[in-house]
């Protein structure tokens, strides 16, 4: 195939969402007093964590559904932040990304490549995701449904949600590995696997795709992976992206990882911007919400963790202006750069919803693409079963 300028919603297929605890209360084990119980329900609630990994043929005749991944990655993560449980938690995201089908990749693997194990950090994501270039190659559906359900750490209680999105355009059973087996053993791991197949709809079927799904009680979708969505361009954008920029202003990094993350934070607002303006908002909407978390290099984020003490950051790993300052200081100073983030923040939001209103105002016609709402229906109707609703 050619190689197609898409904007669809692919990447919701490379997220990989991964659950600690679940929203599902139904199958917990009844505390044997009703004083138990009592104490049982003020227990603060952890995290959940729901996983999703998205599996990409990367052959030639993708290129067109590697742009989708691209440009359509925070519509994903944007959407999934208005997720909670029915307990009220919010669940948090993970995403993982394999390519396949690709003949720069090892024959000995099956031209198959883990690109990125099951990974919070959305900036991570993105870089994975614009890395990825197409060539020509076998495509083996079965075989890497299976190197995917036996390399990432697949969490095993029964209430969290566990998802696959394997994507391509060849027959689902070509290659010697039986994409049965590995279907079985999805089963096994309570991992819902969803097809999209990126062609005819019946011709899908008849390559065993909607099999692919059916059988761990999936959705298998079929796009027009040639669609081009139109982005309606509102008086809101350019507002946004500039709040953006005085957002970046508010992170201070920190330790080993400091220096090259806030540099990835630049970077890949460049590619979002790159791919459209608009692709650029929806970023800035993504780093405006819940699912933005980067303790790991921002004393910000790391701040707000109940765990963490500034004490523990050795001087040498602090920025230039807050080496030499006293643990006092350095804590007002992060307070400070936190009051200025939520304010930018809630800045953003607000002209987001003035946007989507503007937005929904003079679309004619849904140009959301294909993929985008085949993709939101299948982890919003799989999320029901574990108990996840929406806002």
């Amino acid at each position: 195939m050619k190689a197609f300028k898409l904007t669809g919603t692919l990447a919701i297929a490379f997220l990989t969402l991964s659950t600690a605890f679940a929203c599902n209360t139904k199958n917990e084990k009844k505390t044997i007093t009703l004083l138990a119980q009592a104490i049982e329900t003020q227990k603060p609630k952890k995290g959940n964590t729901v996983q999703i990994a998205l599996l990409l043929d990367t052959s030639n005749s993708m290129d067109g559904l590697i742009n989708q991944a691209k440009s359509q990655l925070w519509d994903i993560v944007n959407e999934f932040s208005l997720a909670k449980c029915d307990n009220e938690t919010r669940p948090n995201l993970q995403i993982a990304l394999y390519q396949y089908g690709n003949d720069n990749l090892s024959a000995d693997e099956g031209y198959i490549q883990q690109v990125l194990a099951f990974s919070s950090d959305l900036d991570e994501i993105s870089e994975k995701l614009f890395s990825l270039t197409t060539n020509g190659g076998e495509e083996y559906c079965g075989k890497v449904l299976q190197t995917s359900l036996t390399q990432l750490p697949w969490n095993k209680n029964p209430d969290l949600l566990r998802m696959i999105f394997i994507a391509g355009n060849e027959p689902f059973d070509q290659g010697r590995y039986n994409y049965k087996t590995a279907l079985t053993n999805a089963k096994e791991k309570d991992v819902v696997v969803n097809t999209i197949f990126c062609g005819n709809y019946e011709l899908g079927i008849n390559t065993n795709w909607k099999k692919g799904a059916t059988f761990t009680g999936g959705e298998y979708m079929a796009i027009d992976h040639n669609k081009e969505v139109v982005h309606i361009k509102t008086p809101y954008d350019e507002i946004i992206i500039k709040l953006n920029s005085k957002l970046n202003t508010t992170y201070i990094s920190y330790g080993s990882l400091g220096k090259s993350k806030i540099i990835a934070q630049e970077v890949q607002d460049g590619n979002a911007l790159a791919m459209q303006e608009a692709v650029a908002v929806k970023r800035a909407v993504s780093k405006s919400s819940r699912l933005y978390n980067n303790k790991k290099w921002d004393l910000v984020d790391a701040y707000d963790d109940a765990e963490f003490e500034i004490s523990s950051v050795e001087e040498d790993e602090l920025p230039n202006e807050l080496q030499g300052k006293s643990e006092n200081e350095i804590k007002k100073y992060v307070e400070m750069k936190k009051n200025e983030r939520e304010e930018i923040q809630n800045e953003i939001m607000e002209y987001n919803s003035k946007r989507l209103a503007f937005i929904a105002e003079n679309q004619k016609s849904s140009n959301s693409g294909e993929l985008e709402n085949a993709m939101i229906k299948a982890i919003k109707k799989q999320a029901a079963s574990k108990n996840y609703s929406w806002d």
